[in-house]
């Protein structure tokens, strides 16, 4: 029978390990989702670094992989890249008044009619 803290100790095929991972987000997809495209940035600051542009974020830790993803995990495991949730789309007011005119011009040509 295996014993479960030798399973915790036993190294995983990633580091740092998906369990320590899943504590800065609220889910696995979540973390997938923040992980990819974390590594999409990264890789595109890698590939632009000849053209001296510079507009992109480089890693934020130092780190022995070369992987854009575990570059990228890292940097989570570090609390370098934080999730958070995208704020919610606010209706401008100028739209809500050009509705409200339009309405009003409506309901008033109706009523001459």
């Amino acid at each position: 029978m295996i014993d479960a803290t030798m399973a915790l100790d036993h190294d995983t095929m990633i580091n740092p390990p998906i369990e320590s991972l899943l504590g800065t987000v609220d889910s696995k997809f979540t973390l997938v989702t923040l992980a990819a495209r974390r590594a999409r940035n990264i890789n595109s600051y890698f590939n632009q670094l000849g053209d001296g542009l510079g507009h992109m974020i480089p890693p934020q830790v130092s780190s022995v992989a070369r992987k854009p993803l575990s570059i990228a995990f890292e940097e989570i495991s570090e609390h370098k890249i934080v999730w958070t949730e995208a704020p919610e789309e606010v209706v401008v007011a100028e739209e809500l008044d050009a509705e409200a005119v339009a309405q009003a011009v409506a309901d008033a040509e109706s009523a001459d009619a």
